[in-house]
């Protein structure tokens, strides 16, 4: 075991130093068990798990139709300003650098409330065969 140790404790600097530069930055954007209104998200679904990256534009006044998502999902923030609402009334404010984990099976749409296009990235954890989004009237 004290083998293995020191072997990883001499690849380290390596690892941590991209080609003799400044050191490889680790910073975590989100770490949670609820989306952000609050819930608690479900517990994954039963199936071959399938992740999704979407890259998202909305442009300036753009509005994202009332939708539910069945399947956690995470986005960031590029560029922008993006506002969502739930049906319930519930609103949340985003801006670039911002991240947010959706509410999942509750009506929300989102509205680019800025000067510029929304540039959005969402990763989705979902289950093969199944809708990542379906829309709501």
């Amino acid at each position: 075991m004290k083998t293995i140790l020191i072997g990883v404790l001499l690849l380290m600097p390596t690892y941590l130093f991209a080609a003799g530069s400044r050191p490889i930055e680790v910073e975590q954007l989100v770490k949670t068990i609820a989306s952000w209104d609050g819930s608690k998200l479900p517990s994954y679904g039963k199936g071959q798990a399938e992740v999704t990256i979407f890259k998202i534009t909305i442009p300036v006044g753009g509005e994202v139709p009332w939708h539910i998502h069945p399947t956690i999902n995470a986005g960031f923030i590029v560029v922008g300003r993006l506002t969502v609402f739930t049906d319930a009334g519930e609103k949340h404010e985003l801006i670039a650098g911002d991240t947010i984990v959706e509410v999942v099976g509750k009506a929300h749409r989102g509205i680019n409330s800025g000067v510029v296009p929304v540039e959005l990235i969402v990763f989705y954890a979902g289950v093969e065969g199944k809708p990542l989004t379906i829309e709501v009237d």
